[in-house]
């Protein structure tokens, strides 16, 4: 659930793509205002919450799992914990002991090693599937319990970082993966068999998508998940990561136009990654897009906890006033309309591009043969009058 950030935005093919992407980070200005400000009202009860967590190493995972105040306040909030499961070592067994023995409800958080791209997606399917059978084969041996396992599917990011290098490289990467239809099919039905699977282990089902496979849904696309990786699959309950934290200048705007779109949407970050370029939530933005995302979603995500601890969240949720009303400024509105609409006709237009380009070339082709066949009949006809 952690790092949808790397290409989030696909206008040109493919070098715009990149551009888009920082775009949908941040690293542009919102669009002038052209709608009005938008009230949303809380629910006035507070939702089911769970927080993504663990995936900061072991010694920060081991140090919030030993302190009863964190314990306490999670007790409070009755908030359930996505676990990365990154590894299947002893220490991290007895951390996730540690909180079922104070009540908390655990999710499986599913993920590869970091060697093997970290994420779960179209190109690693069999690898998947054998990811679970050891999850379940240290379940048993460490005595675990888990109220569900939740599939975390992105783009392998280091992948496309170091392809991205070189650019030719990265092009004839797209350009390949771009006509592979047959990958996405060969995707969903091998995720559609885990997650199976997965059910017929007794646990529920969990899938953590990015955002934008509701842009590509809405236009009847298969255009990310051919170029990325990723696989439009559903478990029992799909979760959009709407986290504004890539573009402060939408901000509430961005859970507000994934809201009707989904089951159920996480919201974030709470934590500072330099690396991606993300600054995290402040107070004001992350009660925002709680209210917002409780509005929708019976059951609402954050990512992280490890974040919320840092910045003394947890106490602030507990009086937190669920049926307030929050405002969406105008320009915030506009900024997640006007992404959202141009995304979908980005991937509208690069989904056909290989007809646009064919109809192109048969309308040049048509242009030449009619000029041709003018002055052919010009020709023709200057011979008569001599």
């Amino acid at each position: 659930m952690k790092r949808i950030q790397g290409l989030a935005s696909f206008f040109v093919f493919p070098s715009v793509l990149v551009a888009v992407a920082l775009a949908f980070m941040g690293r542009v200005e919102a669009a002038p205002a052209q709608a009005g400000s938008i009230q949303v009202q809380g629910r006035g009860v507070r939702p089911q919450l769970f927080f993504a967590c663990c995936d900061q190493g072991m010694s920060d995972m081991e140090s919030w799992v030993s302190n009863p105040d964190v314990i306490s306040l999670l007790q409070q909030l009755h908030a359930g914990l996505a676990v990365e499961i990154s590894d299947f070592s002893v220490d991290r067994a007895q951390a996730v002991r540690k909180l079922d023995e104070a009540g908390i409800p655990l999710t499986a958080w599913l993920v590869m090693s970091r060697e093997q791209g970290h994420y779960l997606n179209g190109f690693n399917a069999p690898e998947a599937e054998e990811r679970f059978t050891q999850f379940e084969q240290w379940t048993r041996e460490n005595g675990l319990k888990w109220g569900a396992v939740g599939l975390d599917i992105e783009p392998n990011f280091d992948q496309l970082k170091k392809v991205g290098r070189h650019k030719g490289s990265f092009l004839w990467l797209m350009i390949r993966r771009f006509f592979d239809y047959g990958q996405v099919e060969q995707g969903r039905e091998a995720y559609s068999m885990l997650i199976r699977k997965i059910q017929a282990a007794g646990y529920p089902v969990q899938t953590y998508q990015m955002p934008f496979l509701a842009e590509e849904r809405a236009v009847h696309s298969t255009l990310i998940e051919r170029l990325f990786g990723i696989v439009d699959v559903r478990g029992g309950d799909e979760v959009l990561m709407a986290y504004s934290s890539f573009n402060h200048a939408a901000g509430g705007g961005i859970p507000l136009i994934y809201g009707p779109q989904t089951q159920t949407l996480a919201v974030g970050t709470t934590l500072d990654d330099k690396a991606a370029g993300l600054t995290a939530l402040t107070w004001e933005e992350f009660s925002r897009d709680l209210i917002v995302a409780s509005h929708f979603s019976h059951l609402v995500g954050i990512y992280s906890l490890e974040g919320c601890i840092r910045q003394g969240f947890l106490p602030r949720m507990i009086a937190l006033d669920w049926s307030q009303t929050v405002t969406i400024p105008a320009e915030q509105v506009t900024a997640a309309e006007k992404f959202d609409r141009h995304l979908r006709h980005a991937i509208w237009i690069f989904s056909r591009l290989p007809y646009i380009v064919i109809g192109l070339l048969l309308l040049a082709v048509w242009f030449v043969w009619r000029r041709l066949r003018r002055r052919h009949n010009q020709g023709g006809s200057a011979i008569e009058n001599a």
